[in-house]
């Protein structure tokens, strides 16, 4: 019997699937980096930070990676056991470097050991981010590599003790918010954290807020102090004092008169943290009719110092207010960190930075922490980067607050990753804020959504607690579970330790 004679047909079409594999990413990779360069040269000039300067090209890189649908390639790339493309944030170029010359291998061409890119470039982009949270936070806490920072309440004015016992739990960074108390009270906090961190050996960051324009609600004019707005109601919504038609019920103020000038009819508005939903209906010359479009059964209650979002009107107010730049006396000689609030483009950036240079002689050692609150925070996100990072060290925060009002709340799970992404291909350190184990520091009773936010939090650099009778406790036992997922998860990759439950 003659010998079977082996089909070839099948193995060739495999090969010319796989050198149609591999020519496609190679023209992803040349695409890449030459659109990434591009980008890059025309950040160049803003960037004085040399330190720096790898960041922005690799963040330059991910940009132009992103803009290409990746799905089908990495379905394509698994059958070969290689890097579906899904954890690249931190070595763009590197990780297309390496997928390539490992399909070259399998293809049989000659000489592709000299095409994988070293170990030390392929981490480079994970030691830029240590590197970097390290000049933000300081170094590295021995357990874990998350930091946890707290909003401190009045009481860290009044007693030494209480601060001293949130630095022995584990607080890394205390939060000071210029919207609150007063500079002797600031004063007095940040005594109590050096102090403390002194005593306890410990390093401690001082972060201090500016409050920007955060538009909130003034007097409010009710028929009864117990009266509820429910749908379809209207408001009256006022730049100056609450004296309107007598058909409006319901009359308020808001605290930046000229916000209700730029109202449009059709503008959403959302007050309260968007509890309560609104549209504008009409605008008079006494103010802007508001309709009520989301509230509960039962209604809500209007309250005065209550937040007032409007996220498709352009507010004709500046991120840094005339109040900021009095804060800044105070702000740029005590803060290692300053939380710039309601940031939206580079030239923001551009004015914190000419006037904190006018306040002390080495601007560039103090840290700038962009708080992501708005939708064209979100849009410009790689220019605020650029500017601030250009610079000085740089943080961004997460405000899932003001952020889930302004973008939607359907909108803010998918956000929240996309921006974690887009700061590590940066190496830009993460702040994860608002409402994290919200529950336990005020009722001392944890949620297991709580706990879930908690471990997911871990993907950040740092999480921020917010103040409540449990802070200290909730120091103590986020310190425990951020140890614990260290061990499972760094960034988007899972890590393979020893389970033990089974």
């Amino acid at each position: 019997m003659l010998p079977t004679v082996p089909n070839a047909a099948p193995r060739r079409r495999a090969n010319l699937g796989l050198e149609r594999l591999l020519s496609d990413l190679e023209r992803l990779r040349d695409q890449v980096a030459a659109e990434g360069r591009r980008t890059y040269e025309g950040w160049r000039p803003r960037i004085a930070r040399r330190s720096f300067g790898l960041s922005a090209l690799n963040l330059a890189h991910y940009l132009a990676l992103r803009r290409n649908d990746l799905r089908a390639l990495q379905l394509e790339l698994m059958p070969f056991g290689l890097s579906s493309l899904g954890r690249c944030e931190a070595r763009v170029l590197p990780n297309l470097d390496a997928v390539i010359a490992s399909l070259r291998a399998i293809a049989g061409e000659p000489d592709t050991a000299s095409d994988q890119p070293s170990a030390r470039a392929f981490f480079r982009g994970e030691r830029l981010l240590r590197l970097e949270a390290e000049r933000v936070f300081g170094p590295t806490p021995p357990n874990r590599a998350v930091r946890i920072m707290v909003t401190l309440p009045p009481d860290a004015a009044t007693s030494y003790e209480f601060v001293e016992e949130l630095v022995a739990r584990g607080m890394d960074c205390a939060r000071i918010n210029c919207a609150h108390d007063d500079r002797e009270a600031w004063a007095a906090m940040v005594a109590h954290v050096r102090r403390a961190a002194s005593e306890l050996q410990r390093t401690c960051r001082v972060c201090i807020d500016l409050a920007g324009p955060k538009v909130r609600t003034a007097e409010i004019d009710l028929p009864s102090d117990d009266h509820r707005v429910h749908i379809d109601d209207t408001i009256l919504l006022c730049d100056k004092a609450v004296s309107a038609p007598s058909d409006f019920a319901v009359r308020m103020r808001c605290t930046i008169p000229e916000v209700v000038g730029h109202l449009r009819k059709g503008d959403p508005v959302w007050i309260n943290d968007g509890r309560i939903g609104a549209v504008i209906e009409d605008v008079l010359p006494a103010g802007a009719v508001l309709r009520i479009t989301a509230a509960r059964a039962k209604g809500e209650k209007l309250r005065p110092d209550k937040g007032l979002n409007f996220p498709d009107t352009k507010l004709p107010v500046a991120s840094l207010t005339d109040r900021d730049c009095e804060d800044l006396d105070f702000v740029a000689e005590h803060a290692d960190i300053i939380g710039y609030s309601f940031v939206r483009e580079p030239s923001d950036v551009q004015r914190l930075r000419s006037e904190l240079a006018a306040r002390r002689p080495d601007p560039e050692r103090v840290a700038i922490m962009l708080k992501i609150e708005t939708a064209q925070a979100v849009r410009n996100l790689p220019d605020l980067i650029v500017e601030a990072g250009g610079h000085q060290p740089v943080a961004v925060m997460i405000a899932r607050g003001d952020l889930a009002v302004e973008i939607g709340y359907r909108r803010l799970a998918e956000m929240q990753e996309e921006l974690l992404w887009l700061c590590e291909a940066a190496s830009v350190p993460v702040v994860w804020a608002t409402q994290v184990l919200d529950g336990f520091v005020k009722n001392g009773v944890p949620s297991r959504a709580e706990f879930t936010d908690a471990a997911m939090a871990e993907r950040a650099e740092c999480v921020m607690l917010n103040k409540g009778p449990y802070v200290a406790d909730a120091v103590a036992l986020l310190d425990d579970v951020l140890g614990r997922m260290e061990g499972h998860q760094v960034k988007k990759t899972s890590r393979l330790r020893a389970l033990h439950s089974w």
